[in-house]
């Protein structure tokens, strides 16, 4: 477990999370529905949430990916931070991806938790480089990038398909060791 700040940690998923998976995930719909896929009613269901966790256990065991989340002191989860499609061998690599609560932006909690992902990344996973994507208007993930140390290394037209669309992305690395 990582403190971010005074009230939050950093922790990885574990079994029983999917609850408050799905009060995150709904108590944010609104807010994370520009960033995101489109999402089925079954997303933001408990039951749906913890086959996730399982997946989510099941990939940090195997060194596939690891899922944190961001948890307040008062033990609700307040964001994700991932490291996904973890790549060893000559690459040593994968993706960051985040969100943070409504309610907890502008607080620090994006630039703390990527930077925590920077560090478990390099001293825990032993990986060479990081990659990150964020919708070409996303100035907030892209000022949170930039101060974990992140440079931009082009833009990927119709990368992800975001809240219905085929959406242009703006990619950016860090080279850790």
């Amino acid at each position: 477990m990582l403190r971010l700040d005074a009230d939050h940690v950093l922790r990885l998923v574990q079994p029983g999370d999917g609850a408050a998976l799905a009060r995150a995930y709904t108590a944010n719909r609104d807010h994370l529905a520009a960033w995101e896929p489109v999402r089925s009613d079954e997303f933001y269901t408990a039951a749906w949430q913890e086959q996730q966790v399982d997946q989510c256990v099941a990939d940090a065991d195997s060194g596939r990916g690891y899922r944190f989340v961001i948890l307040s002191d008062d033990g609700e989860i307040r964001g994700r931070m991932n490291l996904n499609n973890v790549v060893r061998g000559a690459f040593r690599s994968a993706d960051v991806g985040y969100w943070v609560d409504a309610s907890r932006l502008r607080r620090g909690l994006g630039g703390h938790g990527v930077s925590a992902l920077v560090r478990f990344a390099e001293r825990d996973l032993s990986l060479h480089r990081l990659q990150a994507a964020t919708l070409l208007d996303n100035t907030a993930s892209q000022r949170v990038l930039t101060r974990a140390g992140f440079t931009v290394i082009g833009m990927a037209p119709q990368y992800l398909h975001i809240a219905g669309e085929w959406r242009d992305h703006r990619l950016f690395q860090r080279i850790l060791a």
